[in-house]
């Protein structure tokens, strides 16, 4: 740790080795832009009673899906920290039992962060952390855990958003193999279609595992595969041999991908049409 005296200080300023987050805090110039650096930072401006939550601790808690930036705190209804740059303050109450240390940051437990996130933040970051939690969860604790998020979001003292996080949390499943996938899942419910089953199975005779579908609606042999960048790009021989293969066992096969997230008209108008050819309205 290095002391800077006046003059020193103000050279290390000018000079960019330190930037400031807010007029009491400092930080060093080569790491501004590292989500530990800020929310650190934030902590420090905010004071011992302020936490990390929301996308800051689902960031910390292993959740790729949460925004890095703003930093999310959660500060008494006291507190005189307010929204800035960088930061928003979010007033609540709360609980010691509640507040835990992440890799030496204070931060709210994670299913009370899950659960405003939920409420009151985006859908598509929501489910996609909804997902991303569940998915570190024991498969036999599943039940347990989303039945604790939602007491945690009936507690909440701002009833606003309590209908939005509960039909998200009843989405919610583990099973997405990448935010994406939880956006198009999102994506298909806001269309008025039936929920899809997530990862479906498809086996063979001898009850072998043979594929397993982004998105299925098995009753009725349709299926939605998301075509993410990094999973699909040179594969389209292979997929095209395997949607071909699944057609042959009776599948309709639909593809998805990035564009259908900007604009899903396409997407929902595709399995609308595979319902219809089954003889359903959807």
């Amino acid at each position: 740790m290095r002391v800077f005296g006046k003059r020193a200080l103000r050279a290390a300023i000018d000079h960019g080795i330190l930037v400031s987050f807010s007029r009491s805090v400092l930080m060093d110039g080569k790491r501004a832009l590292e989500f530990h650096t800020r929310a650190e930072a934030a902590l420090l401006h905010a004071g011992p009673d302020a936490a990390l939550t929301r996308n800051s601790t689902l960031l910390l808690n292993g959740c790729t899906a949460a925004d890095n930036a703003p930093i999310d705190l959660l500060v008494p209804y006291s507190s005189r920290v307010g929204d800035r740059s960088g930061l928003v303050a979010h007033r609540g109450r709360l609980d010691p039992a509640d507040v835990e240390e992440v890799d030496g940051l204070r931060t709210v437990v994670v299913e009370l962060a899950l659960a405003d996130l939920l409420t009151r933040g985006s859908r598509r970051s929501a489910l996609a952390c909804a997902d991303q939690v569940l998915a570190r969860v024991p498969a036999e604790a599943h039940a347990g855990f989303l039945d604790w998020v939602g007491m945690r979001i009936d507690e909440r003292v701002d009833p606003r958003g309590r209908r939005q996080a509960h039909a998200l949390l009843g989405l919610a499943t583990g099973l997405p193999e990448s935010p994406a996938e939880s956006w198009t899942l999102l994506e298909l419910v806001d269309g008025g279609l039936p929920p899809p089953v997530p990862q479906f199975p498809v086996t063979d005779l001898a009850g072998r595992v043979v594929y397993r579908l982004d998105f299925a609606w098995p009753d009725l042999r349709i299926a939605v595969e998301y075509d993410g960048y990094a999973a699909h790009l040179d594969r389209r021989g292979r997929d095209a041999r395997r949607d071909e293969d699944l057609r042959r066992r009776g599948w309709i096969v639909i593809r998805a991908d990035a564009t259908d997230l900007h604009d899903p008209s396409r997407l929902i108008a595709g399995v609308r049409a595979a319902f219809a050819r089954r003889g359903f309205a959807a």
